[in-house]
């Protein structure tokens, strides 16, 4: 397994996703991947899942300090008071003491960014997130975080894939030595028989999702969770590391439209002013 490293953090490049994971199922997945040798899992607040997730963790035999485990707090809960309650019920139903990685969900446009991060900072100070960042921030959202509120962030979670351009976020998390975690990294399943991943795929003995997948894994600084419930998606996930891309195969993925986003709540960001 590869890494991306920022400021003291080191986490896995793939992990797994587990949102609409739900129950049994949950927990079956997590136990499944964990046995396959993923040590990163990544879920939320808003998922519904946590307790899931805390009961793999709590049943699987890899030993806590060697997961990497992300959660969120949702957008209603950006107040300090209301973020120490998520944390508070997060720890609870995950079965541990502490999180990795601590995450701001969504930014909000009635929140005070600097209340919320300060709150972000407490919890690491307190030992309850070993690191924290954010999510779904534009870049320059993510400037004032970091430059002018001075966060020690060291991840920020968006939709990234083939087929959505993220240069303005890559641009900034690089310049503050910050890793971009990818979700939605296959594009919700759009990607399974897209035509040129396909071509290359064929060239490689591969599926067109390891080609998306490990277009991005290849990446400096870019991890990736996408979901996995059934063992055989599981597995070709992590078969998609032992895949070599080469330049003629990433000049076909650069070329592809890169305008396509497939999650955009109505609460969130305003992308279109800075494109992220």
């Amino acid at each position: 397994m590869h890494y991306v490293e920022s400021r003291g953090m080191r986490m896995p490049k793939l992990g797994l996703g587990t949102w609409r994971l739900a129950g049994d199922a949950c927990t079956t997945a997590v136990l499944g991947a964990l046995d396959r040798g993923y040590r990163h899992i990544d879920t939320a607040q808003m998922y519904g899942n946590e307790d899931a997730v805390g009961a793999a963790l709590a049943s699987t035999s890899v030993p806590r300090g060697d997961i990497h485990l992300t959660t969120k707090v949702w957008h209603e809960n950006l107040a300090p008071d209301r973020m120490r309650a998520a944390m508070d019920n997060s720890l609870t139903q995950l079965k541990t003491d502490y999180v990795d990685l601590y995450l701001i969900h969504w930014p909000s446009a009635t929140m005070d960014l600097a209340a919320s991060l300060a709150q972000l900072v407490q919890f690491q100070e307190q030992g309850l997130a070993r690191h924290i960042g954010v999510s779904n921030f534009p870049s320059a959202l993510l400037r004032q975080a970091v430059e002018v509120i001075q966060a020690p962030l060291v991840c920020n979670q968006v939709e990234y894939h083939v087929l959505r351009d993220q240069s303005p976020v890559l641009a900034a998390l690089r310049q503050h030595d910050m890793a971009l975690t990818a979700y939605c990294p296959l594009a919700q399943g759009r990607l399974a028989d897209h035509p040129v991943l396909d071509e290359i795929a064929r060239k490689h003995g591969a599926s067109p999702a390891q080609v998306a997948l490990k277009w991005l894994l290849d990446q400096d600084n870019v991890a990736a969770i996408p979901k996995a419930g059934r063992a055989e998606s599981q597995q070709s996930n992590l078969d998609a590391l032992k895949l070599v891309l080469d330049d003629a195969d990433r000049a076909a993925v650069a070329a592809l439209p890169k305008n396509q986003r497939f999650v955009n709540p109505a609460t969130g960001p305003k992308w279109d002013a800075d494109p992220a």
